[in-house]
């Protein structure tokens, strides 16, 4: 039953502004993501170059570039999935969708501004993130300049044809019941 309820639950939230733990739960799992794919794609990138240069070369100089490279990585990791589809892995798997303010999908180029304006939640130590806490729509400082909005997006269609069945189901088990037999 309570499998039900939850079910239920989810289809009466979606379209509602995701709340500040979903969000800080779907961002540490993409930033989990982002950083070990990274990790692992350098981590074969510098093999490949051992491989190929001789020992007595040093690659410590190129560490600023990685650095460079991570930020760009992370930038895709993020603004390629929410401009085609509204949502990063950890969004999805949460069920988030990040949507214009007024609830259509979000443009690439708002998308764009939303990746370019991120890091001002953290480089205000904080503070543009406070919106999520106590604004109504819950945007963040980013959300704000990119005219956006993060929301639960359950697959609510699908959902209501279930529990359409599920009413279905139990009336009719009812009526085998009350019926009786001849």
């Amino acid at each position: 039953m309570s499998g039900t309820v939850d079910h239920d639950l989810a289809v009466t939230q979606q379209g509602h502004y995701a709340g500040a733990a979903t969000r800080l739960l779907a961002y540490a799992l993409d930033q989990t993501v982002a950083t070990g794919t990274y990790t692992a794609g350098v981590a074969v990138v510098s093999w490949l170059v051992s491989l190929l240069m001789p020992p007595d070369v040093k690659i410590a100089p190129f560490v600023g570039l990685a650095g460079f490279f991570y930020l760009v990585w992370l930038a895709l990791y993020f603004g390629y999935p929410w401009a085609t589809s509204g949502k990063s892995l950890g969004m999805a798997v949460l069920g988030l969708r990040v949507v214009a303010e007024d609830g259509s999908p979000l443009a690439p180029k708002r998308a764009f501004i939303r990746v370019l304006t991120f890091p001002l939640g953290f480089l205000t130590l904080g503070i543009g993130f406070l919106g999520i806490l106590f604004n109504r729509e819950r945007q963040a400082v980013y959300d704000k300049i990119a005219h956006s909005a993060v929301v639960y997006d359950w697959d609510a269609r699908s959902a209501r044809w279930r529990f359409l069945a599920r009413q279905t189901t139990s009336t009719v088990a009812a009526a085998d019941v009350a019926t009786p037999a001849p």
